[in-house]
């Protein structure tokens, strides 16, 4: 009896992973917004799709975002790894737009500083990313950048710059033929409810509301 029992529970365990092993597999990259709404698209997704997020750790050994698209052209062969991907949710745009020291490299206050890639240098950098995501097969989904106030604690962004960077982003998908989760328009009328006061970052509602629409999309695509 304990033997048949050993071998259920041994049949039942490998039905398991073979039923995982067979649901899509779905990559999204993005900033800490994403790392806001990630669990609860994981959360709405559970037993439809599997779900991941590229691992990044800093210097100082904490983990954190995939940030802008220069961070991104580093390591956008590293996150795509060997896996097939069956769907790419992507976003990039908020780290880009801040505003750096030339001199110490650093996050700077000084909106004059320039930025970590001007909309110029961020539709290069995008352009050749997606030429890497498409290089994957999987369907790849473009989100668009939230804005934010244009007062922030940290004044390290232009106010405006979303509508700017989303303008050269939705120019590239169209003519990749990309499918776009447009996020800003999401956020925009609803910044007040969504956002943290003064701040790029979501409430726990807010971050709630942005993942409910990651899902549904992704979903759409299953």
């Amino acid at each position: 009896m304990k033997n048949k029992l050993i071998i259920l529970l041994t049949l039942a365990s490998l039905a398991f992973v073979n039923s995982t092993n067979k649901l899509p597999k779905v990559l999204i990259i993005g900033d800490s917004i994403s790392g806001g709404y990630f669990p609860y698209v994981q959360e709405q997704l559970k037993g439809k799709a599997l779900l991941f997020q590229p691992e990044n750790i800093d210097e100082k050994g904490k983990l954190t975002s995939c940030e802008g698209t220069t961070k991104a052209l580093k390591e956008i062969d590293r996150w795509l790894g060997n896996k097939d991907w069956d769907i790419i949710h992507f976003n990039f745009g908020l780290h880009d737009i801040k505003h750096i020291d030339p001199e110490s490299g650093k996050n700077s206050k000084n909106l004059n500083h320039p930025q970590q890639a001007n909309p110029e240098q961020y539709g290069k950098n995008l352009r050749i990313i997606v030429e890497k995501l498409k290089a994957t097969n999987a369907k790849l989904i473009f989100a668009t950048t939230t804005p934010y106030p244009d007062k922030l604690g940290k004044q390290m962004r232009t106010p405006g710059m979303p509508k700017i960077y989303n303008e050269v982003a939705l120019d590239i998908m169209v003519k990749n033929g990309i499918e776009v989760n447009d996020l800003y328009s999401l956020v925009l009328p609803r910044m007040k409810e969504l956002q943290r006061p003064n701040n790029v970052h979501f409430t726990e509602i807010g971050s709630k509301v942005l993942g409910k629409q990651v899902a549904q999309i992704i979903n759409n695509n299953l």
